[in-house]
């Protein structure tokens, strides 16, 4: 079952998109890039890319930013910190900071889809110090610990 939830959005610059869904069942949105010119990331390279829009993200939702996969596959083009973090009370302009992982130059252009936004719910914890934690079967094990 998906769920609707109303995101209120504002456009910050006249050529901004509205984010936009791919398929009926897409979980991201596709996020625009709004640029006076075009940008170019040379390999190994991070730029911050405007998206012309800021949100109101309702209270217990959080807004995650991801790769698109046929820009990070083929394009080698991904956001530089992996996944972006909007928090609910964040009013200001969405940027995607892409990074090029490639050999080659790459240009974003204006109105190029350059990222893809995920709202889910978030649990806040109650941080509690204690002398032990109950013990499990897995205990400390880290990386690898099952040998497969």
């Amino acid at each position: 079952m998906v769920t609707i939830k109303d995101i209120k959005i504002k456009k910050l610059h006249t050529d901004a998109k509205i984010p936009t869904y791919g398929t009926a069942y897409a979980a991201g949105a596709d996020l625009y890039a709004v640029l006076p010119e075009p940008v170019t990331l040379a390999p190994n390279t991070s730029q911050a890319i405007p998206t012309g829009i800021s949100l109101a993200i309702p209270d217990g939702l959080v807004g995650l930013v991801y790769a698109r996969s046929g820009l990070s596959c083929k394009q080698d083009l991904a956001p530089a910190n992996k996944v972006g973090v909007i928090d609910a009370d964040y009013r200001g302009e969405i940027m995607v900071f892409l990074h090029n992982h490639g050999t080659q130059t790459r240009t974003v252009q204006n109105g190029d889809r350059i990222a893809q936004i995920v709202f889910t719910p978030y649990v806040q914890a109650n941080f509690q110090v204690v002398d032990e934690l109950a013990t499990t079967d897995r205990g400390a094990g880290s990386f690898g610990h099952t040998g497969k």
